[in-house]
């Protein structure tokens, strides 16, 4: 599980054996967790989050969205 970024609580990273899937990435804080796809930054899943926090998050993503992508092509190939 690649960490790929971390902004404050926030850890960004990928799970090595999910690489047939479009670019997601998988974000953590404590318990809480949410997959956004990378392509069309949008949730695949979330659990734990509020609303509010999930815009939050879509945001970070949309920010590093570049970097994100880079690091899942380099990983993946």
């Amino acid at each position: 599980m690649p960490t790929v970024l971390r902004i404050g609580a926030f850890r960004f990273y990928f799970y090595s054996h999910e690489p047939n899937e479009p670019p997601h990435v998988h974000v953590d804080r404590g318990e809480a967790t949410i997959k956004v796809w990378l392509q069309l930054v949008e949730v695949a899943k979330s659990r734990g989050f509020r609303a509010h926090e999930i815009n939050d998050i879509l945001a970070m993503v949309e920010e590093h969205r570049e970097k994100l992508l880079e690091a899942w092509y380099e990983y993946f190939g």
